[in-house]
């Protein structure tokens, strides 16, 4: 990607990044809404922003709600609200067009984070047992 590309996602990912927490009142939209990236298009037609939505986990799941499932109905939210956000974007970005913003959810993101919980999850339960092993010497 050039360094102008480059340059103009870091500001639609900023900016983008307000908008979501400031001017999205949807109750829907129940959980923190992360942008990890956002790619656009040589042409600008298109912004691909890729988003991790934290969400408190539900029914005891253990990936703490980090899956495409789990966030249907949020990553929906902001597809309907792409057009509102692109043009609060066009009011404050200096180019001649704004590109059509496209969210997808970002697996990469997502499961790295429960490859975390999951490597916390087995180093607590590797201290738990080398502290049991310890008491029964």
């Amino acid at each position: 990607m050039s360094q102008r590309l480059q340059r103009l996602a870091d500001q639609i990912q900023r900016t983008l990044s307000v908008l979501i927490r400031d001017e999205i009142n949807d109750p829907r939209l129940t959980g923190f809404v992360t942008i990890s990236s956002v790619k656009v298009s040589p042409d600008l037609g298109y912004a691909d922003v890729y988003v991790t939505i934290l969400e408190p986990s539900k029914n005891g799941d253990t990936d703490g709600g980090m899956n495409i499932d789990a966030h249907r109905e949020s990553l929906q939210v902001l597809k309907n609200a792409s057009g509102f956000l692109r043009t609060e974007l066009s009011a404050t970005m200096k180019t001649r067009t704004t590109p059509r913003l496209r969210f997808h959810y970002d697996e990469v993101t997502a499961h790295g984070n429960h490859m975390m919980n999951l490597v916390n999850e087995a180093m607590k339960k590797t201290g738990e047992s080398s502290t049991n092993d310890v008491d029964n010497s």
